[in-house]
């Protein structure tokens, strides 16, 4: 075996193991907060990156001409996404000086040096059809699979539909439920292996993060940015928890050791 096929089977075995971590970090948008990066550029993926975080998160939308790009929201310098081609969007720089990041960039960056966080990709509603959706999801998995970066990624997003979509073309990638209106039995009979809620809905529904151990369902929570709060998911040992502050995160899970 040559170094090259060494080294990846080491970071594949790091990745692998991220899956079944408890209170793994994953910084919400990249790892932007502290140093006044842009969200979701390619200068926050890299500092959380850098911190050797679990996890980082970012947004994927669908150009008019079918540009897969990174962006939180549905507008981007007030002209919208999947209305607007990737040439006219690029006009526009990020606070850095960054051009708005494709999900090829994105992701190829997200495997350079990298053997410890985890890419999770969000993909959005569309603002224009059901259906729509759907195929950004498919392009995405398309991109992704390209890159040889499955291993390296999960996905999550608000659209149940999009994540069966991807579960047809993808029978062994990780898929994380966002809404917070269905409970982990309900997301486990379609395949889909973790639940990404806001943390009040697990508040509500305490029962669901039994629920969600005892049928190996994962166990994700958003936005999670006050100490308190934080403590009280990781003491309820959550799989992921999700931040726009984790170095805060990472001091509360110092202090609880």
């Amino acid at each position: 075996m040559n170094t090259f096929k060494i080294l990846c089977a080491v970071c594949l075995i790091a990745f692998s193991s991220c899956k079944a971590q408890k209170n793994a970090i994953v910084a919400h948008r990249g790892a932007w907060k502290k140093n006044n990066l842009p969200e979701n550029s390619i200068a926050s993926l890299r500092h959380a990156i850098d911190l050797k975080l679990p996890g980082s998160e970012f947004d994927v939308w669908r150009t008019a001409d079918d540009s897969l790009v990174i962006n939180h929201d549905a507008h981007y310098n007030k002209l919208l996404i999947e209305e607007t081609n990737y040439a006219d969007l690029i006009k526009f720089k990020l606070s850095n000086g960054e051009k708005l990041p494709t999900l090829y960039e994105y992701i190829s960056e997200g495997m350079r040096n990298n053997k410890h966080t985890l890419l999770v990709c969000e993909i959005k509603p569309s603002e224009i059809s059901k259906e729509r959706g759907q195929k950004t999801g498919v392009a995405a998995v398309e991109t992704i699979t390209k890159l040889k970066a499955n291993k390296n990624t999960c996905y999550i997003s608000f659209d149940y539909d999009i994540l069966k979509k991807i579960r047809e073309i993808d029978p062994k990638t990780s898929l994380q439920y966002l809404e917070g209106n269905k409970s982990p039995k309900e997301v486990k009979a379609d395949k889909i292996n973790g639940v990404d809620f806001h943390y009040s809905v697990f508040q509500k529904h305490p029962e669901w993060i039994k629920e969600a151990k005892d049928n190996k369902i994962l166990l994700n929570a958003w936005t999670v940015n006050d100490a308190a709060v934080m403590d009280w998911l990781i003491a309820q040992k959550f799989n992921y928890i999700t931040t726009n502050e984790p170095e805060l995160l990472s001091e509360r899970l110092k202090a609880k050791k």
